[in-house]
C-alpha cells in the first residue's frame, strides 16, 4: 500500500503544480484554497501516509489501509472539484464540497485508527537481536 499511496501523492503534486502555474500566469488567485488543499491533503498527507505504510508494512495490508486509500481518493477529488466551482462563483456547490470533505475525513480517521491501534515499533540492537517495543 505504501507504494500505491506514494504514486497517487505525486499525481496530486503534479496537479497542484499546474494549478499554481495557472494561477500565476492568469492572475486568478481565487483558486489558492484549492491549490493549498491539493498540496496538503493530496501531495503531503498521502506521501507521508505512503512512507508510514512502507516503513511499517504490518499496518499497510489490512482493511483499514485500503479503506483509507479509497475514501481519501474518492472524497478528495469530489471536494477539490467542488471547491474550484465554489471559487468560480457558484455557491450552490457547497453540499458537494461537504460530502467530499466528509468522505475524505472518514478515510483519514481510518488511517489514524490503523496507526494508533496497530502500529508496533521494532528496534534493532545489532544484526542478531531485536526487541519489540509497544507504542
Amino acid at each position: 500500500m505504501g507504494i500505491r499511496f506514494l504514486k497517487i501523492a505525486v499525481i496530486y503534486f503534479l496537479v497542484a503544480v499546474f494549478m499554481g502555474m495557472f494561477m500565476s500566469i492568469s492572475h486568478q488567485f481565487q483558486y489558492a484554497p484549492s491549490h493549498a488543499h491539493m498540496n496538503l491533503l493530496g501531495w503531503v498527507s498521502l506521501a507521508l501516509a505512503g512512507i508510514i505504510y512502507h516503513l511499517f508494512p504490518n499496518i499497510a495490508e489490512n482493511k483499514l489501509a485500503k479503506t483509507h486509500f479509497w475514501l481519501h481518493n474518492i472524497g478528495l477529488p469530489v471536494m477539490m472539484i467542488g471547491l474550484i466551482i465554489l471559487e468560480s462563483g457558484n455557491t450552490a456547490i457547497e453540499p458537494v464540497i461537504a460530502i467530499g470533505a466528509t468522505v475524505t475525513t472518514i478515510g483519514i480517521i481510518a488511517f489514524v485508527y490503523n496507526v494508533v491501534a496497530n502500529l508496533k515499533a521494532t528496534v534493532s540492537r545489532g544484526p542478531s537481536s531485536k526487541r519489540n517495543i509497544q507504542g
